[in-house]
């Protein structure tokens, strides 16, 4: 099950990248300033999560939508560790 963190008004996307695109990837999205925070969970697996603000959901899997026309993005259900990452763990204790 993935999680929401809709208490907090975020929703996070998993995604497993190639390591050189996680750069392009947190760029791109901090071009777009409040739709969403991107985090890198594993890098050498090239594991991210995108934290999506509520209110720019279409607007993220737009810009997903677009960076997977240029790169090779796979959406993935949450890694178990996930909640090792300081950010989510504190999000999730917080629901």
């Amino acid at each position: 099950m993935q999680p929401t963190i809709s208490r907090k008004g975020l929703e996070p996307v998993f995604l497993r990248v190639a390591p050189v695109d996680i750069a392009l990837i947190k760029f791109i999205f901090e071009s777009y300033e409040s739709v969403a925070v991107v985090r890198t969970l594993d890098r050498r697996a090239a594991v991210i999560v995108v934290l999506v603000a509520e209110d720019f959901r279409d607007d993220a899997r737009g810009i997903l939508d677009s960076l997977a026309r240029q790169v090779a993005i796979e959406e993935i259900p949450a890694p178990p560790d996930a909640g090792d990452d300081w950010l989510l763990k504190l999000l999730w204790e917080e629901e």
